[in-house]
């Protein structure tokens, strides 16, 4: 069969589904081998496969804010070390001025060169992004509420070479690991789950092998560029059916989202500009170029009815317009810890805003982190959804750019001294309307051990906004009670020293509600 000019429909849902199921397959290896809690029990990680030329083809549902991303770190590996990319070689990256999202989200890298094929260069690349329980910095977990440059976050891996035509560089990664002003904590655990993803990576080199084996090398090319092109065809479909629209989003810091769509209905595409977003922040509320990319893609692609992987294809109709040195596009050492986890999560609400396709969700992902030298956990805790045009929102979910589940209290209790001492929803934090808002949480963590703990969170300022006439969301709160009985009252970012008993208290927002209630 002639494979090059036009995609048999049957085959093209083969192997639309084939390269979905290859990064499922990465993502069930990296998750039995990983040995954090954060990758392992949380499934903060992502696995996705590439193109030749570093473009998303296919990924697992993992975690958005990965997904979008991850091919600007395989294309600067490709741009920075080209014709030296050799069989056998494992890369690492996490730099967020090179498609990094944040330092503890560090990507291994598999470039794939396969039996019979006589190339120089690789024909695809696996890739496996998770989540560091620790990677260094200023506090235990590696997500410092007041970072104000990314060296104070952590260790930052530019391509670095892991795994050297075959074999393991783990003297170098301890190096690397330990020279640092604020070194990693638990450098064990750091390898263990580098040798999960390299073990996640392999098992999608061996199933790229298989399927070449079964259908030529031919095909399977021909087929990830109709992948492509279908996605494509899907979110020209899809931005057929918008209008124009701009959105102003405020956060709890002061600084201000604006986006501007503007539909060419001719050629069924769409501009996104965020000119007029406040400039590169002080805060690490910064997000990288490559997390507002991924926001986007995502938006476009949830607008999508039809069952496609996200993939560069997706990107083709959108041209993203993002000043260099704005808060969406800032420039190294900016500090970016929050950007990846909380402004990617305005960006979202920013869009679908612009769109007005659906109320403000929660916009934060109430990042919990915890630790001291021998402990290191980060969580990530739901709250509620926005309402839309014709549904409600959703309680105790989490939204958008996170997709990460929470550890259960067996685990966590098991591998931390503390005790969840209560999770249950927020009533009434979710803004009415003729279509509500979903309610948030309080999640009360106490204490049994001296701890350092941060919280990194929005919306404790400026409610999740409403549409229509429907009613904004609750503002979140975070508190601790103390073992004396007296209470602190937190800011939506803080760093805080907690004694055995006391209780950190996180009360998530509500999200906005939709159209009025009559």
């Amino acid at each position: 069969m002639n494979t090059t000019h036009q995609p048999d429909p049957v085959r093209l849902e083969i192997f639309k589904n084939l390269y979905q199921f290859i990064a499922e397959q990465m993502g069930i290896v990296l998750q039995n081998t990983a040995a954090s809690v954060n990758i392992k029990e949380r499934l903060d990680f992502s696995c996705a496969i590439f193109d030749t030329s570093g473009l998303l083809v296919a990924n697992a549902p993992h975690i958005p804010v990965h997904l979008g991303s991850m091919s600007e770190s395989v294309r600067s590996l490709i741009n920075d070390k080209g014709d030296t990319i050799k069989p056998g070689n494992v890369y690492l990256s996490n730099n967020p001025y090179n498609g990094g999202t944040h330092l503890p989200d560090v990507t291994a890298i598999t470039p794939v060169f396969l039996e019979d094929t006589k190339t120089s260069i690789p024909l695809f690349y696996v890739a496996s992004r998770g989540h560091q329980a620790d990677i260094g910095g200023i506090t235990p977990g590696s997500m410092p509420p007041h970072s104000t440059t990314v060296e104070e976050e952590g260790i930052l891996f530019d391509n670095f070479v892991l795994v050297e035509q075959g074999k393991f560089q783990e003297t170098s990664v301890r190096e690397i690991l330990a020279n640092h002003p604020y070194p990693a904590r638990n450098p064990d655990q750091n390898i263990a789950d580098f040798k999960a993803q390299i073990a996640a990576n392999t098992r999608g080199v061996q199933e790229l092998q298989k399927m070449v084996n079964q259908y030529s090398i031919e095909t399977v090319q021909s087929y990830m560029n109709f992948v492509q092109d279908n996605a494509e065809e899907s979110v020209r479909r899809a931005i057929n059916l918008l209008k124009n629209g701009s959105f102003t989003y405020a956060m709890d810091n002061g600084a201000e989202i604006k986006v501007k769509v503007t539909i060419d209905r001719e050629n069924r595409s769409a501009i996104i500009d965020f000119t007029g977003t406040s400039p590169q922040l002080n805060s690490n509320f910064n997000a990288p170029k490559a997390v507002t990319q991924a926001a986007v893609l995502y938006v476009f692609r949830t607008l999508v009815d039809d069952n496609i992987p996200l993939n560069a294809g997706c990107l083709n109709p959108l041209e993203i317009i993002v000043p260099i040195g704005c808060m969406l596009n800032p420039t190294y050492p900016a500090a970016v810890v929050a950007g990846n986890v909380e402004t990617s999560q305005t960006i979202v609400d920013a869009l679908y805003g612009a769109l007005g396709v659906m109320a403000g969700s929660q916009g934060t992902m109430n990042n919990f982190t915890f630790g001291n030298q021998r402990y290191q956990y980060y969580e990530t805790i739901c709250g509620g959804s926005g309402a839309g045009v014709n549904f409600d929102g959703t309680d105790a979910v989490h939204t958008h750019m996170t997709n990460s589940r929470l550890t259960d209290p067996e685990v966590l209790e098991t591998r931390y001294p503390v005790l969840v001492e209560s999770f249950s929803l927020r009533p009434d934090s979710g803004g009415k309307g003729e279509y509500s808002g979903g309610d948030g949480v309080i999640r009360r963590i106490q204490f049994l051990e001296t701890m350092t703990a941060n919280i990194l969170s929005s919306h404790r300022l400026v409610p999740p906004f409403a549409l229509n006439g429907g009613e904004p969301g609750k503002v979140g709160h975070n508190w601790i009670q103390r073992h004396d009985g007296s209470q602190e009252n937190l800011d939506s970012t803080a760093t805080v020293e907690m004694q055995p008993g006391d209780v950190f208290v996180i009360e998530t927002p509500g999200g906005g509600g939709f159209g009025t209630d009559s």
